[in-house]
């Protein structure tokens, strides 16, 4: 079947009342963004739904794209017909043939834009109910939960003709609900972490910790590909990499063993909300989990939370590894996150870390350190690339590698 448009239902933009202009117009954003390879879309959302004319561009490359969209309830192919009821009814006959098989229900659902169209729509229901009778044997017309529902819209510029549902991303349209940073690493849990943020409506920017020559060049590609794994459901995500060298290796040389990681992630949340308050962020994101490691006790998050005011959200924190495990196979990044090369966090992991610091002993053995300055340094030297979700950081020797490993 040779689409002619995609029509886009809404989410839980109808409880939005009085901002839902302002959410509707952001996810018409977020969808071109996120539909951006394909330059013959004209895209108009409206009140009540979007649709997406189509131009010849892949009717199933266009819908794989949006699925992945936030904000979107469901969403239907159709075909364009002339406002004539002949051409109808047979496009209507050629539609069904590709569900048909013997005791189908169905039942036709119009709608109408132009109220001037000669059949309201009782009567181009019983039109076309009564031409697919006619046309097909051992078919029934069922009200309620048919096999097919057969939807028909009359709009000033031709009818269109659409059945099944195709189920979108749900959630808020991205950019709803503000701005935050992201810390991601290269594990599992940190891009699920981004995911839920988006899911909410709420905007990331990546920031990533690199520390050369400890972690490798592929290191950083993994991150950059992670975040293009996670770019479709926005369109394009801001990756933010933070030299983190000299405050890792001043850490190790100066506070005891036990204290390493916990002033290493003190000093990575100074950096993170000093970032976000320089882009407008409103909160810290990371894919913190309660007990996984030892940095993500509740007295460990306690003692690195001590340096900032600013929330700092953990969407997974409450999650067996397995439920993150699952929602990460589900958006692609798993696979990618397994991949072993190493961030900075995990080639200057302690074999002994503290599971329960004290924040008096952390706040001691910062007094030691140029804090400001070290925070400083690592500031002047963040570079900052947008990421699309077509671009490709791991090459295939690199992926190669990485399975040998």
């Amino acid at each position: 079947m040779q689409y002619s448009e995609i029509m886009v239902r809404y989410g839980e933009l109808s409880t939005k009342g009085k901002n839902r202009k302002n959410f509707i117009d952001r996810l018409g954003y977020n969808v071109r963004q996120a539909l951006h390879e394909f330059p013959n879309l004209k895209i108009a959302a409206h009140r009540d739904r979007m649709h997406i004319q189509l131009n010849g561009e892949d009717s199933e490359k266009v819908m794989a794209r949006l699925g992945q969209v936030f904000g979107i309830q469901n969403f239907s192919p159709s075909v364009k017909v002339e406002r004539d009821v002949k051409k109808v009814q047979a496009m209507a006959i050629e539609m069904m043939k590709e569900k048909y098989h013997p005791g189908l229900t169905f039942k036709v659902n119009t709608r109408r834009s132009d109220h001037k169209f000669k059949y309201d729509t009782n009567a181009m229901n019983d039109l076309l109910g009564g031409t697919i009778l006619q046309a097909f044997d051992d078919i029934h017309v069922k009200m309620k939960d048919p096999d097919v529902t057969l939807r028909c819209e009359v709009r000033p510029d031709g009818i269109f003709l659409s059945y099944g549902k195709i189920n979108g991303a749900g959630g808020l349209p991205v950019g709803t609900a503000g701005k935050a940073m992201l810390m991601l690493s290269g594990g599992i849990d940190s891009p699920v972490a981004g995911y839920l943020a988006m899911k909410r409506g709420v905007a990331i920017e990546m920031v990533h910790f690199f520390s050369p020559p400890y972690t490798s060049e592929q290191a950083l590609n993994k991150a950059k590909q992670l975040t293009a794994k996670l770019a479709p459901y926005v369109g394009t995500i801001k990756f933010i990499q933070v030299p983190f060298t000299e405050i890792q290796e001043t850490i190790k040389h100066e506070v005891p063993e036990g204290y390493l990681m916990t002033i290493q992630r003190r000093f990575m949340l100074r950096l993170a909300e000093k970032i976000a308050k320089m882009r407008k962020g409103l909160a810290i994101f990371n894919g913190e989990a309660l007990g996984q490691v030892a940095s993500q006790t509740l007295e460990s998050m306690a003692a690195i939370n001590d340096v900032t005011t600013m929330p700092v959200l953990r969407p997974v924190l409450s999650m067996d590894k397995n439920e993150i495990i699952e929602i990460a196979q589900k958006i692609d990044t798993f696979d990618l996150s397994i991949q072993p090369f190493e961030d900075c966090c995990t080639v200057f992991a302690p074999p002994a870390p503290k599971t329960k610091p004290r924040i008096d002993r952390a706040r001691q053995y910062e007094e030691r350190l140029d804090v400001d300055g070290l925070i400083q340094r690592a500031l002047d030297g963040i570079q900052i690339t947008e990421i699309n979700s077509s671009d490709e950081f791991m090459n295939a020797n690199e992926e190669s590698f990485a399975e040998l490993l």
